[in-house]
């Protein structure tokens, strides 16, 4: 299933007529390539990250609720469901995936409590948890091998962040938040991005900066609660936030202040969760039955350098349809978001 539209931030004030084969040149937009599902009838397809070379790694729910990984290779067939050998209670994640073909994500143990990371290569799963901690996620990596991800240290349910780099482990949480997770840490290390918990269980995004300085609350205008998910080696940042209204929609973020708003034509949920230096951007949308399907889009022209005005959705049709996770109530625990 394929299908192409494009959605411009309007840089200009002036009126559009007819189509945009008249728009400037570099002009800024996202433009969707295709749509996909993981095969099987019935299945919400979750794309998490995007490689290099095109290949996404991701989640699938059956029918049932049962959660199982996957990778969408870049000639578009898919990988067998990635199931973590110690995953007996239906739940494992693929998260992340560098170019070399890692896989990085989760699952749920034996207790069926207990979030566990995981890395995959070659068909061989290779288990990890941060020491000493009863749960761990790990939910993003970059080429050389660093990643990054949440912790429980002491099993109050209350996380805090986490990147490895080199073989070294860093934790650290935004001052006051009830937990803070980390999603992806670039190959240059300048940039992790994720999310945390405010007090009043509201979510932020926020970026860490290769000098450990914290830089936070990231949310755009009319946010209710922000999730920043992936970033690039070009410093551009994927997520989602919600609004009052209770619609979702996908988030495009160029540090320190430049929010660009992206809404998949025709739904009230839209996510974008991972993004490659080339610009491609791996996301979902959420249609009128509740089921997830996951898109490829790319990015094309400059982004701008300040914020952009109200953003013309030049072919959306908004539904009426509830969406997944309409509010931050819905992803108001200290499980990790997808």
């Amino acid at each position: 299933m394929k299908s192409k539209h494009i959605i411009l931030a309007v840089l200009f004030v002036f009126p559009l007529v007819g189509t945009f084969a008249q728009q400037a040149p570099n002009a800024f937009s996202i433009e969707v390539i295709s749509t996909f599902d993981y095969p099987g009838t019935g299945n919400s397809t979750l794309p998490q990250k995007i490689n290099e070379k095109g290949d996404i790694v991701g989640v699938y729910l059956d029918s049932n609720l049962v959660s199982r990984g996957f990778v969408r290779f870049k000639n578009g067939s898919f990988s067998a469901p990635i199931v973590d050998p110690n995953d007996t209670v239906g739940f494992t994640e693929g998260r992340g995936i560098n170019n070399s073909g890692l896989v990085c994500g989760d699952y749920i143990g034996s207790d069926g409590i207990n979030s566990h990371g995981f890395f995959l290569s070659g068909g061989t799963f290779t288990d990890y948890d941060v020491p000493g901690a009863p749960s761990t996620a790990v939910l993003g990596l970059n080429d050389p091998g660093d990643f990054a991800g949440a912790f429980d240290p002491d099993g109050s349910g209350i996380l805090l962040a986490f990147i490895s780099v080199g073989g070294t482990l860093t934790s650290f949480s935004v001052p006051a938040a009830i937990s803070t997770l980390a999603y992806e840490i670039t190959n240059s290390k300048q940039l992790t991005v994720g999310y945390y918990i405010d007090s009043s269980g509201i979510l932020h995004g926020y970026y860490r900066d290769s000098s450990g300085t914290l830089h936070f609350p990231i949310d755009p205008s009319g946010s209710v609660g922000t999730v920043l998910f992936g970033a690039n080696n070009r410093n551009w940042v994927a997520g989602r936030y919600a609004d009052s209204s209770g619609a979702t929609h996908g988030l495009f973020f160029v540090p320190p202040g430049t929010f660009i708003t992206f809404d998949y034509p025709g739904s009230t949920f839209t996510s974008l969760n991972g993004i490659s230096s080339q610009g491609n951007i791996c996301g979902r949308y959420v249609d009128a039955s509740g089921i997830a399907h996951g898109f490829l889009a790319r990015v094309t022209g400059t982004p701008p350098t300040k914020q952009a005005g109200p953003e013309m959705k030049a072919f959306d049709s908004r539904s009426l349809v509830t969406p997944l996770n309409p509010s931050p109530s819905a992803w108001g625990d200290a499980m990790p978001v997808r």
